[in-house]
């Protein structure tokens, strides 16, 4: 579209995110609003994350505030729809793009609603249509995903097994998913940061076994089987960096399992780079998940991963090469593969080689941008 002086004005792009708290979604969300927002004039809503949660900023992206929450409350939803609806309108967008479940089902019903109508664009970073909820709760919610997902212009998977995941459900048709994973900046960690902040923090020692865990602190990420995967490895210590609503239960947990002297708890580090300098493999015993961040900044530095063979996990994790993929809800197999690492320096090297060289230069910043900024110049017709 131009003025009258000829010039052009950007293309207005509304994006909405349930919250902001660490983790993937989010800094996509920021990383897109700030890096497109000459070409795509953008603004960014979001709910406010938990205290537990942690939440990502950035100096250059101003943050409108909506009424979001993460669980199902008639009475925000219903203010959270109304002040999107208003901003909407007032914004008149040509791209509405959601991310997260609550923001992608008010965002896109608004969407359809408004006049003239936005196309939307809604980014699965995974689902919360298995084993987040019980059975009744996850029919209710498959049957909306799937009514939003014929209304829906094109809907972005960030790995090939969530797309295929949610068409197994039955949530929009094969044409309308691109797949395109996320993207970060991981120069810092790829350029690797002098060890001993975070042993020192529990007076380890160099040669100490150091497992770490980073995310959430939350039932599904299943931290009791990673827990009972430490138990049985004498001498081995567990990282856990991060936090949340299950951190009480779960302090508790290693204190019940006579293991309470090897677990630390970190709660959120903002130094990721000097953590991951300190340890020997990060692990995860996720039940599902999306693309893990944890998992790619653990490859960017150089550090090798025992995770569950979930979701979108083994986009980021080459078994056998970078890491090890392990069934779920097993703790053997979880501290059979962390054994095997950690007795072994070369192999550790190696496959941290692998990760950093073959793995992390997939999920770039650069490539994220790309991919969006074709993405929407395709929808538009351009």
């Amino acid at each position: 579209m131009n003025d009258q002086m000829g010039t052009q004005r950007p293309i207005k792009v509304v994006r909405i995110i349930t919250r902001l708290n660490i983790g993937g979604p989010a800094r996509q969300a920021l990383l897109l609003t700030r890096e497109l927002n000459e070409e795509f004039s953008s603004v960014l809503l979001s709910g406010t994350a938990e205290a537990t949660e942690g939440e990502l900023t950035d100096s250059e992206v101003p943050v409108r505030r909506v009424p979001l929450v993460r669980n199902v409350s008639p009475i925000q939803d219903v203010r959270a729809a109304w002040a999107i609806r208003s901003f909407v309108r007032s914004v008149q967008p040509a791209i509405l793009h959601t991310h997260m479940a609550k923001a992608g089902a008010i965002g896109r019903f608004i969407g359809n609603t408004n006049m003239p109508r936005p196309l939307l664009v809604h980014t699965f970073h995974g689902h919360v249509l298995n084993s987040y909820f019980g059975a009744a709760a996850e029919r209710s919610f498959i049957e909306v995903e799937r009514w939003l997902a014929r209304r829906t212009d094109l809907l972005i998977a960030v790995s090939d097994a969530v797309r295929d995941e949610l068409l197994e459900l039955r949530v929009g048709s094969p044409d309308q998913y691109r797949v395109i994973p996320l993207g970060l900046d991981l120069d810092g960690l790829m350029r690797g940061q002098q060890p001993g902040k975070l042993r020192g923090m529990f007076h380890l020692g160099p040669d100490t076994a150091l497992v770490g865990y980073i995310g959430r602190l939350v039932p599904i990420k299943d931290l009791p089987t990673l827990f009972a995967a430490i138990k049985q490895l004498k001498d081995c210590h567990l990282a856990v960096i991060g936090d949340g609503e299950e951190r009480m239960r779960l302090e508790r947990l290693s204190s019940e399992l006579g293991i309470s002297h090897r677990v630390h708890f970190t709660g959120w580090l903002s130094d990721m780079g000097s953590a991951l300098a300190d340890i020997d493999v990060v692990a995860l015993a996720s039940r599902n998940e999306g693309t893990p961040v944890a998992l790619i900044e653990a490859a960017a530095a150089g550090r090798p991963v025992v995770a569950t063979d979930v979701g979108g996990v083994r986009s980021v994790v080459l078994d056998g090469r970078s890491g090890y993929l392990v069934p779920r809800d097993d703790p053997g197999a979880i501290a059979n593969s962390l054994e095997r690492l950690l007795a072994d320096a070369d192999l550790r090297r190696s496959m941290g080689e692998v990760g950093r060289y073959e793995v992390a230069p997939q999920f770039s910043a650069e490539r994220l941008v790309n991919d969006i900024r074709s993405l929407y110049h395709e929808l538009l017709g351009d």
